[in-house]
């Protein structure tokens, strides 16, 4: 009997609806009605059988290569990577996917410890991961579980795609994202089970995280359950202009006016200094604010972003 990883025909049908409808494993599996390992089986043979060739046309073109000097020298980045302006939101995002796919695919070796936070732009980054061996990596997800958002934007459910994609290890946080009781929070962290995948975040020398904005209305943070209108309109009286991790901070950096930030279960926004890369991504021009920010905060040393971005973010800082 063929194996159901050998049916051309199904393969092709699991990589339309991941390709071409952006639809996430977990959809597609439930609607093939097989399970998600095997979902990442077909995608993968889609590849490597040719059924399925990801290419990104001029990416080296020198209007980029510019940008990305500029931005790489103005901020003493490790590096920039622009990638071009797509007309609608999820082709921007796949566009930016793709190159953080790339830049951790060139990356990412034997050893390393790669945590991840949420955001529907770095969720893109799997599925265009294309490695012909397994990497002997660990992922491991930043903070705890986001409310009542898209399972598929979760900071567990990104990790597990990443390892799926690089055949690496995973570790994953079962606990909210946020807690409020101080005390439960410690009592949490001594969880033996908890300690172990603490311990892994110690050990991190790669992050990468979404960028969030407060004053964004396609935000997802409202739809965590942690923030409705009423506080995220307090935190823009201390000028907050962007998240890592739901953890805010202002247009300069500044960390300390925010008092919620303590509440996050997970790494501190503050921890993510002593980890060597933090790549930092963004599908929008509206989010230029909130990097200048990450940057100046020095929450982030690599930067993957749109054009439109990117050009502004130069504008805004230019002496």
């Amino acid at each position: 009997m063929k194996k159901i990883v050998d049916d051309e025909r199904l393969i092709v049908k699991c990589c339309s609806l991941y390709y071409d409808e952006n639809l996430g494993q977990k959809e597609i599996a439930d609607i093939l009605k097989i399970s998600r390992p095997t979902i990442s089986r077909l995608l993968k043979a889609g590849r490597e059988s040719g059924i399925v060739e990801v290419k990104i046309h001029n990416y080296s073109d020198k209007e980029f290569r510019d940008l990305e000097k500029a931005l790489e020298q103005r901020f003493d980045l490790r590096e920039a990577i622009v990638v071009h302006d797509k007309a609608d939101e999820v082709n921007q995002k796949s566009e930016i996917g793709y190159a953080v796919a790339n830049y951790l695919m060139r990356i990412v070796k034997k050893g390393d410890r790669v945590g991840v936070s949420m955001g529907t732009t770095i969720k893109y980054a799997a599925r265009y991961v294309d490695v012909t061996r397994p990497v002997k990596a660990v992922f491991v997800p930043l903070i705890g579980g986001v409310g009542q958002i898209a399972s598929d934007i979760h900071p567990n459910q990104i990790a597990m795609d990443l390892a799926s994609a690089f055949s690496a290890g995973v570790k994953l946080l079962h606990a909210p994202a946020m807690i409020q009781d101080p005390v439960l929070s410690q009592h949490l962290r001594q969880d033996e089970g908890l300690q172990e995948v603490f311990e892994e975040m110690d050990r991190i020398n790669i992050a990468l995280v979404g960028i969030g904005s407060p004053t964004d209305s396609k935000s997802s943070m409202k739809a965590t359950g942690y923030f409705d209108d009423e506080k995220l309109q307090s935190l823009t009286k201390f000028h907050a202009v962007g998240d890592i991790c739901l953890q805010f901070f202002d247009d300069e950096g500044n960390t300390e006016p925010f008092i919620c930030n303590q509440n996050v279960f997970g790494l501190s926004i503050k921890q993510l200094k002593r980890i060597p890369i933090v790549v930092g991504a963004v599908a929008s021009e509206a989010k230029a604010e909130a990097m200048i920010g990450a940057i100046r905060g020095g929450f982030v040393n690599v930067v993957v972003m749109n054009t439109a971005c990117a050009i502004r973010i130069l504008k805004e800082t230019e002496e």
